[in-house]
């Protein structure tokens, strides 16, 4: 397989306000996992509570069965799942064996219990995501 990519928490929106302290601490969270091709990784309509960042491989990303997305080394999904806990808008499966970085839900909520500023930062981002879609909404 190709070389890995590193994971730069930095570059992902929701982790984007977070200080090097930070965001060192959340890669230290992080789990490494191998899956084959063909594994369902995430379900549309379930619930979600992991976080997947894709060193290796490829997926398809599907809503409603149809063939929206393929993601590669670099992509990520799964974000929002961390944040509100509702069910997953797309089902993501692997089109080839993967490696995959999963930050999931009894993890991310130990960093924020231990790194209150951390939910600040957190909302920080989310608050620029949105201005962003309604400034492109607007025009």
């Amino acid at each position: 397989m190709a070389r890995q990519r590193e994971l730069d928490l930095g570059d992902i929106w929701l982790f984007s306000a977070c200080s090097a302290g930070q965001l060192r601490s959340i890669r230290r969270q992080v789990e490494e996992v191998t899956v084959p091709a063909g594994r369902v990784l995430v379900e549309e309509g379930t619930v979600g509570r992991e976080f997947f960042f894709i060193t290796e491989g490829t997926a398809s990303v599907r809503q409603g069965g149809r063939k929206m997305a393929t993601l590669g080394p670099g992509n990520y999904f799964g974000e929002l799942s961390l944040l509100d806990r509702k069910p997953r808008s797309a089902t993501v499966t692997s089109d080839t064996d993967m490696t995959l970085l999963v930050l999931d839900q009894r993890r991310f909520n130990g960093l924020l219990d231990e790194m209150p500023t951390l939910a600040n930062k957190l909302l920080s981002a989310m608050a620029r995501r949105i201005r962003d879609a309604d400034a492109r909404a607007a025009h």
